[in-house]
């Protein structure tokens, strides 16, 4: 599920949390918590939901004994099933058609990236911050500023959430780290924010690394920033960096500062953050670190003199260099600076009854590995604190659960799936004889650990409680990338100016939009270059169909040179795919569905033109799932036979209503 083209700095995002902050208004939904009703059915369902547990490598570890709980299950006469997935199967994409037991024509999340097509500016497909249109200019006394045109969160996922439905027929919902569902819907009983939700800087997780090395090659480093830091008679001083400050006029960024003390005869050191104090060996993590950003005079005379955010520290080394991981900022549930439960609350008290814990949408920093700042021991330990943590809070939330609907969300199994998935593929491009057979147990071990809280929840289920296990799409092998935009290219369905400048150019750099008829951005969208859509438009609408169809069949029909086998397998036209649901124009015209261990390039998915059509996926990124639906379906396993069968992802909603009693079709 990664979000390659996601990662981008929303510095807009983060003024707006701290605007919002300083006019002491909600960022988001109000998150007040609903009356939860009467829940006169007396029936329970608990849905688990394991983002890309994968339909094969589940039924080998259940052959192989390693699923013992899974296997229980199955012996009570119930078998383990392929869960249809989405079009695409992407994440924000999956989730979004459970949500709303519809697809993206109702819900209108197609990528993880969307364009608006009147100026072809990119956005983060799920939520964004929208400004107050009558929002006047920032009133000014010296180098301070009150901003009045502070934006909010919009939630950008469309559709009627099923556990709303549920609610109205007064069914009480907790609803664990749903993704796509940030900012919260409001809608549950208890919601908690999961993939969708920022950090402090308004981006997926930027983590920041401080090093004393001289030539450290700081190019190579994405989702992140590095700082030099020199210990200076046993003493590093340096900042945290977090959101510009609002209440200045220069965009300074809030800072809150820290030193770390190095005893060279014990070799630990003595980390001091404000009041916190923490003592680290190298090797070792800090607990959750609160951190307050001082926002200075100026936040003092706007009443907000900081703003509170949270970090976890990583000494990675004292010699020979000085070397320290900081998480991404995340919100502190104890006083989140956005609104990311219902009810607000919430969050705080999750926090009080099993400790702090990861906000951020997608925790697991595959960023730090991607670039070098993790080795693979390292991310895997980062990784299962990660899991560590959420099923420590899953069982506090199962304990104090009342009956009704409960979903939880756990996501490890797809992150460490995405950056692990070489060691169990010797015939990967990434493929290492020395290093990948080390970790060859990384993905099974998380399967065996979601396992364990199958079992954990078997040993505590309710009585009359439908448990559901599901996973929103596989995983497999990504060997092969295909460049979609050099494609295009090559065919004549796109034309730049001067190829060589091209191949060096950023986002669709040099694109002759006046000649151009088609082109791809995001992972699986392809869009044309529709005459009085896009900004540069110059296909008619009578043109479109047929120009579709003729991409369609020239796509299906490449083969890769490497395995002589085609690249695509199936293309999905728009109208052909999705409902007609209120959002379905605003979708790609055509969504690719590449063939098994092929998938998009990451460059051709941010309007970039590699050299070659086809290349070896060499990454730290060998598997994925972005491919063509049926080749990567989930999985589907219950405790009990359901009322009404479910094949895919959108029937699987209508499938847990059923369980109430409750009729449910797609909503707008």
């Amino acid at each position: 599920m990664r979000p390659e083209s996601c990662r981008p700095r929303r510095r807009a995002l983060a003024t707006a949390v701290l605007s919002l902050a300083a006019l002491a208004l909600a960022l988001a939904v109000t998150g007040c918590g609903r009356a939860a009703g009467v829940h006169k059915a007396g029936h329970n369902v608990i849905v688990l939901g394991f983002d890309g547990l994968d339909y094969d490598l589940t039924r080998k570890l259940m052959d192989e004994g390693r699923m013992p709980n899974f296997s229980r299950l199955e012996a009570a006469g119930v078998r383990l099933q392929k869960l249809g997935t989405s079009i695409p199967p992407q994440s924000p994409v999956a989730w979004s058609d459970f949500i709303t037991g519809a697809d993206a024509g109702t819900h209108g999340i197609y990528d993880f990236v969307h364009r608006d097509p009147k100026t072809m500016k990119p956005y983060l497909s799920t939520s964004r911050v929208v400004a107050k249109p009558d929002a006047g200019e920032p009133f000014h006394l010296g180098n301070c500023q009150l901003p009045l045109g502070a934006g909010q969160m919009e939630l950008l996922r469309h559709g009627k959430p099923f556990w709303q439905t549920l609610e109205e027929q007064g069914v009480p919902t907790t609803m664990m780290r749903m993704p796509a569902n940030f900012p919260p819907s409001g809608t549950a009983s208890y919601e908690l924010s999961g993939m969708g939700t920022p950090d402090l800087l308004g981006t997926y997780g930027t983590f920041t690394y401080y090093t004393s090395q001289l030539f450290f090659d700081k190019s190579k480093v994405s989702g992140g920033e590095v700082v030099d830091a020199w210990p200076e008679n046993g003493v590093v001083s340096a900042d945290l960096l977090g959101p510009e400050n609002p209440f200045v006029r220069d965009k300074s960024r809030a800072k809150a500062p820290f030193r770390v003390f190095v005893d060279p005869d014990a070799s630990v050191v003595r980390l001091v953050v404000g009041d916190e104090v923490r003592v680290l060996k190298a090797g070792e993590w800090t607990d959750w670190v609160p951190v307050d950003f001082d926002l200075g005079t100026c936040g003092k005379l706007m009443l907000t003199p900081s703003i509170r955010a949270m970090a976890r520290f990583y000494l990675k080394s004292l010699q020979p260099e000085f070397e320290l991981y900081v998480s991404p900022l995340n919100f502190d549930p104890m006083d989140p600076a956005m609104t990311i439960s219902t009810p607000k609350s919430y969050a705080r008290r999750l926090a009080e009854t099993s400790g702090r814990f990861y906000t951020q949408g997608m925790p697991e920093d595959t960023k730090a590995f991607e670039s070098g700042v993790f080795d693979r021991a390292e991310f895997m330990a980062q990784a299962t604190w990660v899991r560590d943590e959420e099923i420590e809070q899953y069982r506090h939330v199962l304990a104090d659960w009342k009956g009704g609907l409960l979903f939880y969300y756990f996501g490890s199994s797809d992150q460490v799936a995405h950056v692990m998935w070489d060691t169990l593929d010797p015939g990967h491009p990434r493929y290492d004889p020395v290093q990948s057979p080390k970790f060859a147990d990384a993905i099974p071990s998380t399967y065996v650990a979601l396992d364990d809280v199958v079992g954990y929840t078997l040993a505590h289920l309710p009585p009359d409680t439908t448990l559901v296990i599901m996973s929103d799409h596989g995983f497999t092998s990504w060997r092969r990338s295909f460049n979609l935009n050099t494609w295009l290219l090559d065919h004549g369905y796109l034309t730049v100016h001067d190829r060589r400048t091209a191949l060096a150019a950023e986002f669709f750099g040099d694109v002759d939009w006046s000649r151009t008829r088609a082109y791809g951005l995001g992972i699986n969208a392809l869009y044309i270059n529709l005459e009085g859509r896009e900004k540069d438009g110059v296909v008619t609408p009578t043109q479109r169909t047929r120009l579709m169809r003729e991409i369609a069949d020239q796509l299906l029909a490449t083969i890769d040179p490497k395995t002589g086998k085609p690249a695509i397998t199936r293309v999905f036209l728009r109208e052909q795919t999705y409902g007609d649901g209120g959002h379905r124009d605003e979708g790609p015209d055509l969504v690719i569905g590449y063939a098994k261990g092929t998938r998009a390039s990451s460059a051709s998915a941010l309007g970039k033109f590699p050299a070659e059509v086809f290349a070896d996926n060499t990454d730290d990124w060998p598997g994925d799932h972005l491919m063509d639906p049926d080749a990567v379906p989930g999985i589907l396993l219950t405790n009990r036979s359901l009322a009404r069968p479910a094949a895919d992802l959108k029937a699987l909603t209508r499938s847990v209503l059923a369980e109430f009693g409750v009729a449910g079709e797609p909503a707008k």
